[in-house]
């Protein structure tokens, strides 16, 4: 794998970020973990420690790589200058976190960005390294509420009421029919738990899956990838809608499910990651465009 250096000038912030992400897919390919599959203290987005903002698009993606590849608990990151300034020590050796800032100048449009830009401008990738609180002495996190599970079923409920799409049960298979716009799902009876899931937040999180690919159709966002991604554009699609899933399951505070019945895509992700380093920046973007179109929960993010 590439090493990488963000003070050489031939550092590659898009290769080395899915250089990371790549890795933890691989890592994950036996059962079907993939490093958006989140439980435990990490359960949320990652948020930066002095602003309190949380990270977006890409950057959660190649954070929850990271946690899932060093073992950490926390969701807390800052850069060394930040820690600095809220009393944290960063442990002698420890290694900061490559993540990504845009960065908007004059000029045409970057299509890595994949950002609706002002005509004559640009956004362009800037690297940074960011480190977690596992890693850091001397610094506390915030005490969070925890909220019943009672309290995240009706949030949840909630707010898949709040997107108005039609959604029926019945069956034993989970889909959006584009034919018809209707969101087919299962009966709950149907949905089990497992060691880091309940039967709840498994049935939750697989219709925030087919959501995601709700918000897609034309009508809504209009999400296409064939001109790009050829005979992988369904594969891209589905990853878009496994990272939809995965973010607005942080926002509400629920466990995502790994699903094995999407295994057979893992291969076409490393295929499509590892021919265009840029991909993935294309598909959380979407992914966090999907999330704020369903209406992602409040909350300031940073990054990108």
């Amino acid at each position: 794998m590439f090493k990488h250096d963000p003070s050489n000038e031939r550092f590659d912030v898009y290769r080395t970020i899915t250089d990371k992400i790549v890795a933890a897919i691989e890592a994950g390919t036996d059962n079907f973990v993939m490093p958006w599959h989140r439980a435990g203290p990490a359960l949320g987005r990652p948020a930066n420690a002095k602003s309190r903002m949380r990270y977006r698009g890409v950057n959660v993606v190649a954070l929850w790589a990271e946690a899932a590849a060093r073992g950490y608990g926390s969701g807390w990151w800052a850069t060394f200058d930040q820690w600095s300034g809220i009393g944290g020590r960063i442990r002698h050796r420890e290694r900061g976190t490559t993540v990504v800032f845009w960065k908007r100048i004059e000029g045409a449009a970057d299509k890595a960005s994949d950002d609706e830009t002002p005509a004559g401008t640009r956004l362009v990738a800037r690297a940074f390294r960011v480190f977690n609180a596992d890693q850091i002495d001397g610094w506390r996190p915030p005490v969070a509420a925890v909220a019943s599970p009672v309290e995240l079923r009706d949030q949840a409920e909630a707010f898949v009421a709040s997107t108005g799409a039609v959604i029926r049960h019945g069956g034993d298979q989970a889909c959006y029919r584009w034919t018809d716009d209707v969101v087919q799902m299962p009966d709950r009876r149907l949905f089990v738990g497992s060691p880091t899931c309940d039967a709840t937040e498994a049935y939750y999180s697989t219709l925030l899956h087919e959501l995601t690919h709700w918000s897609g159709a034309k009508h809504r966002l209009d999400r296409a990838f064939s001109a790009r991604f050829g005979d992988e554009a369904y594969a891209v699609e589905e990853l878009v809608a496994e990272l939809g899933a995965a973010f607005l399951c942080a926002d509400l505070e629920i466990t995502n499910e790994p699903r094995p019945d999407h295994a057979a895509y893992v291969a076409h992700w490393l295929k499509v990651l590892g021919d265009d380093p840029r991909a993935i920046f294309l598909a959380a973007t979407k992914a966090k465009d999907a999330a704020a179109y369903l209406g992602a929960l409040p909350g300031t993010p940073v990054g990108d």
